[in-house]
């Protein structure tokens, strides 16, 4: 949530939910209703026939029932919902990490699409594309009028078939025509770069390709940066929504050798599942530290958990959104699939984040720029209307504020972490003890 704004991928879902997946199997058990239930969905489908036949306008009966549906779901938590066809098929492009597209970041500025980054090598890309340009045709089609999700919708398709924007761009008198030959866009869930003799990582979400992607940046930093002048890393999991639950625990496990990352409770008393780290810590048990805001979810709260309870990372930022429980998807063939909320997470301590968040070893405000002044761009799970109450939730509650700077060079959360790596600050929360770890017993 950078300055409220939706960055989105031509071709990718828009928006990210704060939301651990679990995959499920097509169909599950279920105890039987009893009698006076299947008498309320009698008065359900009387009710049902009454709108059908006598609302003032015919009705989609379609949009009726999966309205119907999602009502029951939402009642349940935020969390929880019915992914029509359409829906369901966008999850799985945002889970896989890749899509047909252009491969271009945009934004609605004026009622236009506005391009804020083409993705390096990418059709987009190879076509001209510039950061700035305003699209205001799709195809010969207005886009003043059209929902950003709408005009994303028509950027993505198969690879190999063509789309014509028209482009506006400052200098030229006249609108450009370019034509783009979509094609497979495979998005980097985890980006890098060098801060000089630290590595930087940031884990956007958690997708099929994180685990992946943060073994290739691992690798890089250490082939740019000499292992003796390395003095550590930053993984930056500010503004990440979640994703994927086995990616969060491979994330995990990159860091440690060792012991509990997560396990999930559900429903019964003995519905209990627990995952363990394997030997081997990637970066060589160099200095780490981690980096949350109240745009931290799920997924990424995770990590940011185990990290913190085996003492192998320092968590620096704000209180993380507070999302701690996990969703299970359950395939309902050429009907979409049920999103349904089944467990609750907990760290390797025992400790259940819903509705409280991670709380960091060292907290470090980030200050609004003047035009986000007296704006609320606060977000937590604890907010949200129909949450699940945490065993530990309290009315201080979860979340914080939701925003990074675009410039590195204002940015004090990573600046903190960067000084105490180099040791120009100091902490009794940095270097972390692990000998001081907090296990469940």
């Amino acid at each position: 949530m950078v300055r409220k704004l939706s960055l989105l991928f031509a071709g990718a879902l828009m928006g990210a939910s704060a939301v651990s997946l679990v995959y499920g199997t097509n169909g599950t058990a279920a105890n039987a209703a009893d009698s006076d239930t299947y008498r309320q969905l009698a008065i359900f489908g009387d009710i049902f026939e009454r709108v059908r036949a006598q609302y003032v306008t015919p009705p989609d009966e379609k949009e009726l029932v999966e309205s119907a549906i999602n009502g029951m779901l939402t009642s349940l938590d935020p969390h929880s919902s019915y992914l029509n066809a359409d829906a369901a098929k966008d999850m799985r492009v945002q889970t896989k990490g890749e899509f047909g597209g252009l491969g271009i970041e945009v934004t609605m500025e004026n009622e236009l699409v506005k391009v804020v980054s083409p993705i390096d090598d990418t059709p987009a890309a190879r076509a001209g594309i510039l950061a700035g340009d305003l699209i205001e045709k799709i195809d010969g089609e207005n886009v003043r009028g059209m929902s950003l999700s709408d005009a994303v919708d028509m950027m993505r398709g198969p690879a190999n078939t063509p789309i014509e924007l028209s482009v506006l761009r400052e200098g030229q008198t006249k609108p450009l025509k370019i034509t783009i030959i979509r094609d497979i866009i495979k998005v980097k869930a985890v980006k890098y770069r060098l801060e000089d003799d630290i590595g930087y990582m940031k884990v956007t979400s958690f997708t099929e390709k994180t685990t992946d992607d943060l073994r290739e940046a691992i690798n890089a930093i250490q082939s740019d940066i000499p292992e003796d002048d390395l003095k550590g890393y930053v993984l930056d999991l500010r503004l990440n929504p979640g994703g994927l639950l086995d990616q969060a625990v491979n994330v995990s496990d990159a860091f440690l050798d060792q012991g509990e990352i997560v396990s999930t409770r559900g429903r019964e008393a003995d519905d209990i599942a627990r995952f363990a780290s394997q030997p081997g810590d990637l970066i060589d048990g160099k200095p780490l530290v981690v980096l949350i805001n109240g745009g931290s979810a799920s997924a990424s709260e995770i990590v940011a958990g185990a990290l913190q309870d085996h003492r192998r990372a320092t968590v620096v930022g704000t209180k993380s959104f507070g999302k701690g429980s996990v969703q299970t998807i359950i395939p309902l063939g050429e009907n979409g699939a049920l999103r349904l909320t089944t467990a609750l997470y907990y760290t390797p301590s025992g400790t259940s984040i819903q509705g409280t968040g991670i709380v960091p070893d060292i907290e470090v405000e980030q200050p609004l720029p003047e035009d986000l002044a007296g704006m609320d761009v606060t977000s937590g799970e604890s907010e949200l209307r129909g949450h699940i109450r945490g065993e530990a939730e309290s009315e201080e509650g979860s979340g914080s504020v939701a925003y990074v700077p675009q410039d590195p060079e204002e940015d004090l959360q990573l600046g903190y972490a960067l000084d105490l790596l180099r040791g120009v600050k100091s902490d009794p929360a940095f270097p972390p003890n692990p000998d001081k770890a907090v296990m469940n017993q």
